[in-house]
């Protein structure tokens, strides 16, 4: 028993033993629970669709074993007595593999994120995925570099100079490729905010056409006549954009005329006749038809509609059917269309003069 009471570095032999026994249990405890927890999560992640099962699952399995030990070794460090030197040492790599962790598990869990947005959008928005999947990359690295500096700074070294450099070179970098960060911020705004998606019609001053691709820089847009635009997202972002394909109806105004000799009751029919075609049309709501004016030419008439469909083809089907319908009845009433047309009287002078 001597033995255990022969002082080692300022320790007992018997606390040597002990801190050994603390390291061993720390270490074997932190792993048993890592491996219980896991598979436990692992079961219920497989029996429920939440995400935050998955999530700790995600993390616990980034966690890595050089952590393990290294919080084992400063746990059992807490029972001796050690020279300042030595504790301020274990403290430091202590700290700097939890950061390493936190690294680790802040991947992770920009990872789970990534994978989940993604395989939810690949089919839909594929373009929009690779942005993310970019995006990703960017917070992992801004990840890293946060840890890293830490980790420098932990270690004693004088990070001041070092991040007053990165700003300066980042400054630099920045103004340089000023119209690039604009974009790539832009096309970030897109993403999130969605005001169009890829198969979206959409209108851009006089331009117009179907998303095609929406990218880190540029978006790019099938025109009616087959050519493909080009914009870029700042300019998009900018820009009044008008989406056809979030409309919920189409407002529709049209009008014709019939000729001044149709006679008042006839024109007083007209409205009620015109009403009955459009309301058997379908996905149509009719809202006004009036006798509007007494043009140059012809007694003008007014159709207000909605079509409940936005899409271009049924509203123009729509339309097609009711100017027919319209015809057809104008045909059995003997009701004819007015034409531009001038009427020139001429007046014979009288003797008197003459």
């Amino acid at each position: 028993m001597a033995f255990l009471q022969t002082v080692f570095y300022e320790n007992p032999i018997w606390l040597w033993f002990v801190a050994l026994a603390i390291i061993m249990f720390v270490g074997v405890a932190l792993r048993i629970l890592l491996r219980l927890l896991l598979r436990r999560l692992k079961r219920l992640a497989a029996r429920t669709p939440g995400r935050l099962d998955d999530l700790l699952v995600e993390l616990m399995d980034k966690t890595k074993p050089l952590f393990i030990v290294v919080a084992s070794v400063y746990a059992g460090s807490l029972a001796l007595t050690l020279p300042d030197i030595a504790v301020s040492t274990l403290r430091v790599l202590f700290v700097v593999a939890l950061l390493l962790q936190a690294g680790y598990w802040g991947n992770g869990l920009v990872a789970f994120w990534i994978r989940r947005t993604v395989r939810r959008r690949l089919d839909d928005d594929a373009d929009s995925a690779t942005s993310i999947a970019a995006l990703g990359f960017v917070v992992k690295l801004a990840i890293w570099a946060v840890v890293i500096l830490i980790a420098l700074d932990n270690l004693g070294v004088d990070i001041t100079a070092l991040i007053a450099g990165l700003g300066i070179g980042g400054i630099a970098i920045a103004l340089a490729v000023q119209s690039v960060l604009s974009d790539l911020f832009a096309s970030l705004s897109i993403i999130v905010d969605k005001p169009f998606v890829i198969g979206d019609f959409i209108v851009v001053g006089d331009q117009m056409g179907n998303v095609e691709r929406i990218g880190l820089k540029t978006t790019r847009v099938r025109s009616l006549s087959g050519e493909q635009i080009v914009f870029s997202n700042s300019d998009l972002l900018s820009s009044r954009v008008r989406n056809y394909k979030r409309m919920y109806e189409r407002r529709i105004v049209f009008g014709f005329g019939v000729l001044y000799e149709t006679p008042t009751d006839v024109v007083e029919a007209i409205p009620s006749m015109v009403r009955e075609i459009v309301e058997r049309q379908m996905n149509v709501r009719f809202d006004r038809c009036h006798f509007r004016s007494f043009g140059n030419s012809a007694l003008d008439f007014e159709t207000v509609y909605y079509v409940d469909v936005p899409d271009y083809n049924v509203y123009m089907d729509t339309q097609q059917a009711i100017n027919l319908g319209i015809m057809r009845a104008f045909e059995v009433e003997g009701i004819e269309f007015a034409y531009p047309t001038q009427t020139l009287y001429v007046r014979r002078p009288s003797p008197d003069e003459e």
